[in-house]
């Protein structure tokens, strides 16, 4: 088990004061899986999400309601493909999930000034308030995923993220 997951520390390889690019393994089984970035991104989305559904179903809500609301908490008043990219949500089901959030009073949708085709999507009353009520529970599980992390790691570790995102992106958002 220990050969897939790759639980062995890698070896880091310094040049002067920066370190070299990370190269790509040949083969998933060089790396093992505990050493495969989206596999461990994915574990750890997986477990966060699995840790908020019980508190989700009881306020009525589902992860994507959840993103939707978290994301529009922020930044109020995206377009559909926009919000689809930030909560990271296929936009056929963000379409429906809004469907339903809007019957449920938690979003209202306004068309653009610049053209009717387009709807920006906004939080209502109501919507604040169920983000308002699960961001006690997102909070307090995020503070458990970093739990023994130094700020500095946790600094570092995103400032990666970003970059790695950076590098990724499709959108220039």
């Amino acid at each position: 088990m220990n050969e897939i997951l790759g639980d062995q520390a890698p070896e880091t390889e310094q040049d002067g004061q920066h370190a070299k690019p990370v190269t790509a393994p040949r083969t998933l089984g060089e790396v093992g899986l505990n050493h495969f970035a989206p596999y461990l991104m994915n574990r750890i989305m997986g477990r966060y999400n699995e840790s908020l559904r019980e508190k989700l179903t009881r306020s009525g809500l589902s992860v994507a309601k959840m993103r939707a609301l978290a994301v529009l908490s922020v930044v109020d008043g995206l377009m559909i493909n926009e919000l689809s990219v930030y909560s990271v949500i296929e936009q056929s089901t963000l379409s429906r999930t809004l469907d339903a959030m809007e019957k449920e009073g938690l979003i209202h949708r306004k068309a653009s000034e610049q053209d009717n085709r387009v709807r920006h999507i906004f939080l209502t009353e109501a919507g604040r308030a169920a983000f308002a009520q699960m961001w006690p529970h997102m909070r307090d599980e995020y503070t458990a995923m970093f739990e023994g992390v130094s700020q500095a790691e946790h600094d570092a570790f995103l400032m990666t993220l970003r970059k790695v995102l950076t590098n990724i992106r499709k959108h220039d958002f």
